[in-house]
């Protein structure tokens, strides 16, 4: 058997280049790529499987195999060891195919004659688009020279697979970026929106993965590699007084723009005929399989590093920049792997939809998208491979599914759904005005959820009382640097001008857990949400929490001032940031500011250990907001980021409820006010049983306002409360079974 040398593997290109040049149809050109391989690596097999749906390989095109057994032959992902390298990305090398980990055999293909195996991964950017194989009868292991050979043959069938080189009715290969998509994520933002994509950082295509002068390529790598080195020392110098979190990652920046390794790699790739742009893309494809498969935080975020370096000097290559000269669409819904804060603020409220294919319901971006009421999905894996810019898409923020260039079927029932939540708002503008009252005379207060200035108008249009929750974490976290204590007056001044009277419920910094700020250090816990945030910050760092105190202060010009303290979990931490205020509260009169001509200080109950505190505490405390995402997932010991069980546990779970009605109880004996703040609050049949439970002030985004109104208005709540106690006294796990049956019913 000859192996390929270097340049044997250039001559292959070669081949293979005049092949795709040709008029042939898809198959014949994936026909005649086999043959070439399989004559210049010297083996009596070449095959081709490529994926037909996430879960299963088909026999595309083979050299040496049964011809019968072409488009006829299909495993799923993890079958075989064709579906085993599918799955983990990685190379399997072995001279005694029959008796390795894994093998399937497959009659109809006749491989039983060959011995020795070689398959390696055809990926593009970390998506996984089918595996290249060659067999041979001699049992022997390739040599690295030729599985190397391979890895860069297999590079370019994955570059002529996305430029749809294969596509045609005798491949039985579908066009990519054509067809409908269906791509399962999860709901971070309620709501459903129509519109046409808007890639945030537009693709890279590398339209010429094969390159005759290995010299010339050589120099455009070290020209470009030279012009991203100079861009990130440039940069480097700007943030000098910037924070350390960012320069740390402009070092590695530049650690990998200078890694002699990483050069070597692509020169290498250049040798063995692949253009400069194939050969950063095929070590970016590699870097990105491995993030999919590393575990460790740090080493996670190297490998992300690595994988933008590679996009800055893949953009330099082809002069694919970021503005591609197209226009924004009317109706624009982003699309991206994931954005900063700051970045989704600057589209602001232009966005009609986000989907993204990081993230989670807890991040930033989700923050941001929660005050904009933008629709939002995350985890939609493959979105940024699949997505064109003005591709028609459909984001259903309800299910957590997006719908990329639906069919009309699909768009004809997306359309309805849209329609009836527009029906369902304008019979809410009737009530927007009424008060909240049940059937049976019990006023439920509605106030709204807040954290931008944007957010404010709805005070009005909602129908909301006051603002509940002003989450104040929102303007550090879209910042590169602290914000000056004159800047955060002037946005509160803003906020309680916006009020114009209306209550508004500041809440203190929270930041921690999945809200770590740009510009300071980020803890290394092994469970954030259970570390160093929120009012154990503030205690442990008293001057931020002095300066936002201080604004508030000034920001209320003599007007009501209402400051509520997140994450407290004894009486203790709620008695030392009162204290904190009482002190301020002083410095403020020394100094002859205009003090608030009220001040009510109150904590958000968010641990199960605050519902046990001493009676005292409930006396002391001036008010109450149950945060109802953090206790529900301490409660259940489930973490709200983690999919596997954050649904596991039904918000109408018996024990919940009854925990909450302890509450009440508890808040009831002292006279202490008491409201829910959380997303159940806003989903009318928890919010109804809230109710049964004895909440009387609900906190929500404004868009729910309407439906928990309209639903609490139809409702008698003592007939729903023995309901509930019924439900309870015959063992039920969750209470929203009979609760729906009743809501039928009446």
């Amino acid at each position: 058997m000859v192996e390929s040398t270097e340049s044997e593997s250039r001559k292959l290109l070669g081949r293979l280049r005049e092949a795709m040049a040709g008029e042939d149809p898809g198959q014949a050109r994936l026909d005649k790529i086999t043959h070439l391989i399989g004559d210049s690596i010297g083996t009596e097999v070449c095959s081709v499987y490529l994926f037909r749906d996430d879960e299963t390989l088909e026999l595309c095109a083979s050299e040496g195999l049964n011809i019968e057994s072409v488009h006829q032959t299909r495993m799923r992902i993890g079958e075989g060891l064709v579906g085993r390298v599918a799955k983990f990305g990685k190379v399997i090398n072995t001279p005694d195919a029959p008796n390795s980990k894994g093998f399937r055999y497959m009659p109809e293909t006749g491989e039983e004659r060959f011995s020795s195996f070689l398959g390696v991964p055809i990926q593009r950017l970390g998506e996984m688009l089918g595996v290249l194989v060659v067999q041979s009868k001699e049992a022997r292991e390739f040599s690295a020279d030729a599985v190397y050979a391979l890895e860069v043959v297999a590079m370019v069938i994955a570059e002529m697979t996305e430029l749809g080189a294969f596509v045609g009715e005798e491949s039985g290969l579908s066009p990519l970026h054509q067809q409908p998509v269906l791509l399962p994520g999860t709901a971070a933002q309620e709501g459903a929106a129509e519109g046409h994509v808007w890639l945030h950082e537009p693709r890279v295509l590398v339209t010429n993965p094969i390159a005759d002068d290995p010299e010339t390529e050589l120099e455009r790598l070290n020209e470009a590699v030279e012009q991203l080195r100079v861009g990130v020392d440039k940069m480097l110098e700007i943030s000098q007084n910037g924070d350390k979190e960012q320069l740390q990652v402009l070092e590695a920046y530049r650690m990998f723009a200078n890694s002699k390794g990483w050069m070597r790699r692509m020169e290498e790739d250049i040798s063995r005929g692949l253009s400069a742009e194939a050969a950063v893309e095929k070590e970016q494809s590699q870097a990105r399989a491995r993030l999919s498969q590393v575990q460790d935080a740090y080493l996670r975020e190297r490998l992300s590093d690595l994988d933008d370096l590679s996009n800055r000097l893949l953009r330099i290559l082809t002069g694919q920049g970021a503005e591609t000269g197209a226009e924004l669409p009317d109706d624009p819904i982003l699309v991206a792997r994931n954005i900063g804060p700051a970045e989704l603020l600057e589209y602001g409220r232009n966005l009609k939809g986000i989907v993204l294919e990081e993230g989670s319901v807890g991040s930033h971006a989700a923050i941001v998208a929660r005050a904009l009421a933008i629709p939002l999905v995350v985890n939609a894996k493959r979105i940024t491979n699949e997505a064109l810019n003005g591709d028609h898409i459909m984001v259903d923020g309800e299910q957590g599914v997006v719908h990329l260039r639906p069919d009309d079927s699909v768009v004809s029932a997306f359309r309805d759904k849209i329609a009836m939540l527009a029906q369902a708002q304008e019979r809410y503008v009737s009530i927007r005005d009424k008060a909240a009252v049940t059937l049976d005379g019990h006023k439920i207060d509605l106030v709204m959820n807040a954290g931008l200035m944007a957010d404010l108008p709805s005070l009005e249009s909602s129908g909301a009382e006051g603002v509940g929750l002003f989450r104040t974490e929102l303007q550090f976290l879209v910042r590169n640097q602290m914000p000056r204590r004159s800047e955060l007056v002037a946005l509160y001044k803003r906020v309680l001008d916006a009020a114009q009277g209306k209550r508004v419920v500041f809440r203190t910094l929270d930041i921690g857990s999945d809200k770590v700020l740009p510009y300071m250090k980020p803890n290394d816990e092994p469970n954030p949400a259970l570390g160093w945030r929120a009012i154990r910050v503030g205690l442990d760092k008293p001057g931020i929490m002095r300066m936002q105190l201080q604004a508030l202060m000034r920001a209320a010009e003599g007007r009501p001032l209402t400051v509520m303290f997140p994450f407290v979990a004894q009486a203790e931490e709620f008695r030392a940031a009162r204290n904190e205020v009482t002190k301020t509260l002083e410095r403020e009169r020394i100094l002859g500011h205009a003090l608030p001509e009220s001040l009510e200080i109150g904590a958000m109950l968010e641990t199960p250990s605050l519902a046990f505190a001493p009676q005292k505490f409930f006396d002391e405390v001036g008010f109450i907001s149950i945060g109802g995402n953090d206790l529900k997932q301490f409660f259940f010991a489930a973490d709200r980021e983690n999919e596997r069980v954050r649904k596991r546990y039904d918000s109408l779970n018996v024990s919940f409820l009854t925990f909450i009605e302890q509450i009440v109880e508890r808040c009831s004996v002292s006279k202490t006010p008491l409201s829910f703040c959380g997303e159940d609050a806003g989903r009318p049949i928890e919010a109804v049983c809230l109710a049964a439970m004895g909440m009387r002030t609900l906190s929500m985004r404004p868009a729910s306002i309407g439906p928990v109104k309209s639903l609490l208005m139809r409702v008698n709540l003592q007939d729903l409360r023995q309901v509930i106690f019924e439900s309870r006294h015959r063992g039920d796990q969750s209470v929203r079974g009979a609760v729906m049956r009743y809501l039928r019913e009446t």
